[in-house]
């Protein structure tokens, strides 16, 4: 199939997982990504990053978001390697980095310097905290966004102290932001030839990760974060809302009836409570759950509770789902094969446009294994002299 931006060429200055993570997803809608990364080094997630899985020389992690690329070195502070990157940026549709403010235009690759060298490119950049402000230089590492941005009042159960999420999920979600304002500006300039300068920060995205739970702490007079004592899973949600213990297994339950719950799992102590309290007692009900679910194992109560069409579900492992079903029939999992013939298996795009996957087989790629070809493109281009 044609993928949506076949012809797109982005060049690429980010590291870590939040400008790589958005230049995976515009890979796998068919741009060419090219990796500017520094000689002997690379990208720091190749060596240094949350992995101590090493794959083929090079991090987990750094090939979890850096498939489907292309990998060139530069040196940034010689004049003769600049040349030939802004001879590239000249040929780009999208320039990206994830560098603190101010780094790129010390480096002369800021927005005015690269739009001096094309008028109509589209240029991303992510920071940490905004271009303004007291936090702007600091350090826009996941963990500490998560901390600073309340993220961590959200999860586990009150009395145990603030809890992380066990993903890097900022660095997604922020990633996710800036692919969402280059597909606007993509747009935008097929239709007027303008370009445009796409501004995301780690801080406002972890916000509005949180936009349900803000907007009733902005409306309910800033009360202070109640977390469940009992199988907290939402602050704002009142009772069944959580995770269980059963005799065997854990049980996740939505939102639902807890009269019309207690009459299909037989819990006659929780039937006369009025939907008025499922919020106001709601560990009183969840306690009364969370000792009556032991009783049996999960998929015994998911044998009363999905033919009432209660929303429940069994809470999986990794090696539990990748079994199921319901899994394997989504063909989730790709393989992917580097230049050197090393094979690797990680998780496929989940979009799919005219009833199509977005798979390729391109895996990640070696430091500047393509510097060779991509500058003998360009000799041959007439686009820069070596």
């Amino acid at each position: 199939m044609n993928k949506p931006l076949e012809d797109i060429l982005i060049v690429d200055f980010s590291q870590f997982l939040s400008g790589p993570s958005a230049t995976l997803r515009l890979a796998d809608l068919g741009a060419r990504v090219i990796k500017i990364e520094r000689p002997k080094f690379g990208d720091i997630s190749r060596s240094m990053y949350i992995s101590n899985v090493h794959m083929n020389g090079d991090s987990s992690i750094f090939h979890a978001i850096n498939r489907n690329k292309e990998s060139i070195t530069a040196n940034l502070k010689s004049e003769e390697d600049c040349k030939r990157i802004k001879e590239l940026i000249g040929k780009a549709d999208v320039v990206i980095h994830n560098f603190r403010p101010g780094v790129m235009k010390r480096l002369g690759f800021d927005y005015e310097s690269v739009k001096n060298i094309k008028s109509d490119i589209i240029y991303g950049e992510i920071s940490g905290y905004g271009t303004e402000g007291p936090w702007k230089d600091d350090p826009g590492q996941d963990l500490l966004l998560q901390a600073i941005s309340g993220l961590c009042q959200l999860s586990g159960n009150n009395g145990n102290g603030p809890v992380p999420m066990g993903i890097s999920v900022v660095d997604i979600v922020v990633g996710a932001h800036l692919v969402q304002g280059i597909l606007a500006c993509l747009v935008r300039k097929g239709v007027n030839g303008q370009g445009g300068h796409v501004e995301v920060n780690m801080l406002e995205s972890a916000y509005d990760l949180q936009f349900e739970s803000l907007t009733t702490f902005y409306n309910d007079g800033g009360q202070s974060v109640e977390r469940s004592v009992h199988n907290n899973a939402n602050a704002y949600l009142g009772a069944p809302y959580g995770i269980y213990k059963t005799k065997e297994g854990y049980l996740s339950l939505a939102m639902t009836d807890i009269r019309k719950l207690g009459e299909i799992i037989g819990c006659d102590e929780i039937r006369n409570y009025p939907p008025e309290s499922w919020f106001e007692k709601r560990e009183e009900i969840k306690s009364i759950l969370a000792d009556f679910f032991q009783s049996e194992d999960a998929n015994y109560w998911l044998s009363l509770l999905e033919p009432a069409d209660i929303w429940c579900a069994e809470v999986f492992s990794w090696q539990q789902l990748m079994k199921h079903e319901g899994f394997l029939s989504l063909n989730m999992i790709q393989s992917v094969t580097m230049s050197d013939e090393y094979t690797f298996r990680t998780t496929r795009c989940p979009i799919m446009i005219d009833e199509n996957m977005l798979i390729s087989n391109k895996g990640t790629p070696k430091l500047g294994e393509d510097n060779k070809r991509i500058f003998n493109e360009m000799i041959k281009s007439g686009e820069v002299n070596v």
